[in-house]
C-alpha cells in the first residue's frame, strides 16, 4: 500500500496546540514513539491555549455566587461570561438558555427529567447511549437505523404522522455519528418534528468539535455537548435551548444555588422558591474550571477560524478513507454510503482480525491509540455488522482469543490538533498489521487484549 506524504496546504490551517503531543510511549518490540491519539471521539487532547486559560486563572480561585471577596467575584464573573460566550458559540437565540452540567450524558438526563408528563420521545436506534438510554420515564419510539438521510426524514414524518397530536412530543437525534462519523440532516429532521409540533434535542458531542453549530439556523429547540471532546478537559457539560420546559420542571439536583428562597412552614416544613433562571438546574458548587475551559475552547476554534479547521480535517478524511480502501480486508462501516459528508470518526473491521486484537498490536507495536469495541452505541454498530441481537458483544473488548472473530470494530478519530505524521503512521501500520502480522503474541486479561510480556519472539 501506498501512503501519500504530501503535507497539507499550510495556507489552509496548521494543527491547533494540544497537550501531549510530544509524549512518548513505549513498544513492546523496544524503544520509544511519540504517542498518536486518534482517539478523539472519546476524548479529545486539551487544546494548549485552555491549558494556559486555566493555568492563568487558577491562582484566582474563589467560590461562585457566594462571596463578596474579589476572588468571589472575578469567579463569577468568569463564570457567567463563560456562559455568554458558549451562547454565542452556539447561536443561540435571545430567549434560550445556558446550563452547564457534567457532560453530554448529563444534559440529555437533565431534559429526561424536565420533560412534561405524557411526553412521546422519539429516537433512532442508532443514538449513542446516552442519548439512546435517558428517557425511562417516556413513551418512547425507537426508530429504525435509516440508509440514507432522506430516509431518515421519512422514517421521523411516519412515526411522528401515527402520534397523538395533542400531547408532547420530542425528537432527540445526534447531528454527527460518533461510529461512522456521517453528518444526518439535523435542519431537515427538525423542520420536521416542527411540522408536527415536536420538539427537537440535537446531540451534538460528535458535532461541535469538528464543525460549527448554529442553534438558530438549525432551528433545534436543544443542543447537549460535553466538554472534554471539544479539547477541553474531563467534567464539563452544556445544555443550551428554550427555557420553558427546564423552568416548569422541579430542579435536576435540589439543594444550594438552585433555591432562591427556603422559609420554613407553621406546620414544620420548609417552603422553596427555586431559580428562574439556569441556576434552577445548577445545585451546588459548579465547575468553574470547566466551564471556562469550555469557553476558552469555544474561543479558540472561532478564532482559528472553524471553516479552516473543517477544510484541513476533511482532508484528513480524505487520506484516511483512500489509505483505508487500498487495503482489501478492512471493511469501513458506514449507513449512508461512501459519498456522505462525515467529520474525522470512522470505524472499521478487519477481514481475519479480532477488532480488539488489531487496536491492541496499533498500540504496543506502533504506539497509536484507536477505540475498539461497540463504541456505546450497541444497536447501531450490531446494525452495520449484521449481527443478532443476542450474538455475544460488548462496550470493550470480548474474551476471546486474539485470532477468533469478534462483535465489534475499530475507530479511528481525530481533528483539529492532529499532525499529518499521526494520519501517516496509522495508515502504514494498518498495511504493515494486515500484509505482515502481528510481531508480537496477545492475550485477554480483564477484558482487555494485551501484549504477552512473557513472549519475547516474534510469532
Amino acid at each position: 500500500m501506498s501512503v501519500s506524504t504530501a503535507a497539507i496546504d499550510p495556507s489552509v490551517c496548521a494543527p491547533l496546540p494540544v497537550l501531549g503531543q510530544d509524549v512518548t510511549v513505549p513498544l513492546v518490540t523496544g524503544g520509544e514513539v511519540t504517542y498518536a491519539a486518534l482517539d478523539y471521539a472519546a476524548s479529545a487532547p486539551a487544546l494548549q491555549r485552555v491549558w494556559d486559560d486555566v493555568a492563568a486563572y487558577a491562582p484566582y480561585y474563589g467560590s461562585v455566587h457566594r462571596g463578596a471577596g474579589y476572588l468571589s467575584q472575578l469567579s463569577t464573573d468568569l463564570f457567567e461570561n463563560s456562559r455568554r460566550t458558549v451562547a454565542e458559540f452556539l447561536g443561540c437565540r435571545a430567549d434560550d438558555q445556558v446550563v452547564f452540567t457534567r457532560s453530554t450524558t448529563d444534559s440529555l438526563n437533565l431534559l429526561a427529567a424536565a420533560i412534561p408528563a405524557g411526553c412521546q420521545v422519539f429516537v433512532f436506534e442508532t443514538e449513542h447511549h446516552a442519548s439512546l438510554l435517558p428517557w425511562r420515564d417516556a413513551q418512547v419510539t425507537y426508530l429504525n437505523a435509516p440508509r440514507t438521510p432522506a430516509q431518515a426524514v421519512e422514517t421521523l414524518e411516519r412515526a411522528l404522522a401515527d402520534r397523538d397530536p395533542y400531547g408532547p412530543a420530542l425528537v432527540c437525534v445526534t447531528g454527527a455519528s460518533n461510529v461512522t462519523g456521517e453528518l444526518w440532516p439535523v435542519k431537515e429532521l427538525a423542520a420536521a418534528a416542527h411540522a408536527y409540533g415536536a420538539r427537537i434535542v440535537l446531540d451534538a458531542a460528535q458535532l461541535a468539535p469538528h464543525h460549527p453549530v448554529d442553534i438558530a439556523e438549525l432551528d433545534v429547540d436543544w443542543v447537549a455537548f460535553s466538554g472534554h471532546k471539544l479539547y477541553a478537559p474531563f467534567g464539563s457539560g452544556v445544555l443550551a435551548g428554550r427555557s420553558d420546559w427546564l423552568l416548569a420542571a422541579e430542579p435536576y439536583l435540589a439543594g444550594g444555588g438552585a433555591s432562591r428562597k427556603v422559609a420554613r412552614r407553621a406546620d414544620g416544613g420548609v417552603d422553596v422558591d427555586w431559580h428562574t433562571t439556569a441556576a434552577r438546574h445548577e445545585a451546588g458548587s459548579p465547575n468553574v474550571i470547566g466551564v471556562y475551559s469550555i469557553a476558552s475552547a469555544c474561543k479558540a476554534l472561532t478564532e482559528a477560524g472553524f471553516d479552516n479547521l473543517v477544510a484541513r480535517e476533511q482532508e484528513l478524511v480524505s487520506r484516511v478513507r483512500e489509505g483505508l480502501a487500498e487495503v482489501p480486508e478492512v471493511q469501513v462501516l458506514s449507513l449512508f454510503g461512501d459519498d456522505a459528508p462525515r467529520v474525522g470518526v470512522i470505524s472499521f473491521v478487519v477481514r481475519g482480525w479480532n477488532s480488539s486484537h488489531f487496536a491492541a498490536a496499533l498500540s504496543a507495536e506502533y504506539g497509536i491509540g484507536v477505540r475498539d469495541g461497540l463504541f456505546c452505541a450497541h444497536p447501531l454498530v450490531r446494525t452495520l455488522l449484521g449481527s443478532d441481537p443476542q450474538d455475544p458483544g460488548e462496550c470493550g473488548a470480548p474474551d476471546a482469543e486474539p485470532g477468533e472473530r469478534s462483535l465489534n470494530a475499530i475507530r479511528v478519530s481525530f481533528g483539529a490538533g492532529t499532525p499529518d505524521e499521526h494520519i501517516e503512521r496509522f495508515l502504514r501500520a494498518v498495511s504493515e498489521l494486515v500484509s505482515e502480522g502481528a510481531q508480537w503474541k496477545y492475550r485477554t486479561e480483564d477484558g482487555r487484549c494485551v501484549p504477552d510480556r512473557g513472549t519475547a519472539a516474534q510469532v
